[in-house]
């Protein structure tokens, strides 16, 4: 039995620790915010944070989270009040939508550690986060009125 900390709550899952974190997200816990992309870490879709970091949850086991804190994008705020999240209502940035949990959880993890990013640092924060639908000057822009809204704060 292993217990997790996920939004704040411990869980605690009888499941193999090899286990990928995004299986035990989405098929026994039923967080489904979190997408299921290409597998390989590649994407970012599935992106949450553990301790803080993004990480990519299709390639991470589940023994890798014990003893940390997990956040999906349901834990991110329970209102959507988050900066990210409201600048990226501000800004229209979703198309299709598939990407952008992972990409919200991407761009939160940036702004938790860099309050200022230049341009060089968000597009090397959101790299490995991919939007079939191209909506990478909005993210961009996004990112950038996000940090106004935490600066409001």
């Amino acid at each position: 039995m292993m217990k997790l900390n996920i939004n704040g709550e411990i869980h605690s899952l009888d499941a193999d620790p090899e286990m990928p974190i995004l299986w035990a997200l989405r098929d026994i816990l039923k967080l489904k915010g979190s997408k299921f992309g290409c597998g390989k870490g590649l994407c970012g879709a599935c992106t949450i944070h553990l301790n803080g970091q993004a990480i990519r949850s299709c390639v991470t086991p589940l023994a890798a989270a014990e003893g940390s804190e997990l956040t999906t994008i349901e834990g991110l705020s329970a209102d959507g009040s988050h900066p990210v999240q409201q600048a990226w209502l501000e800004h229209n940035v979703p198309q299709c939508g598939y990407c952008q949990s992972g990409q919200i959880m991407s761009a939160s993890a940036l702004l938790a550690y860099n309050a200022a990013p230049s341009d060089t640092d968000i597009d090397t924060a959101m790299a490995g986060n991919i939007c079939r639908c191209g909506t990478y000057p909005r993210i961009r822009s996004a990112i950038k009125r996000a940090v106004e809204i935490q600066e409001a704060k």
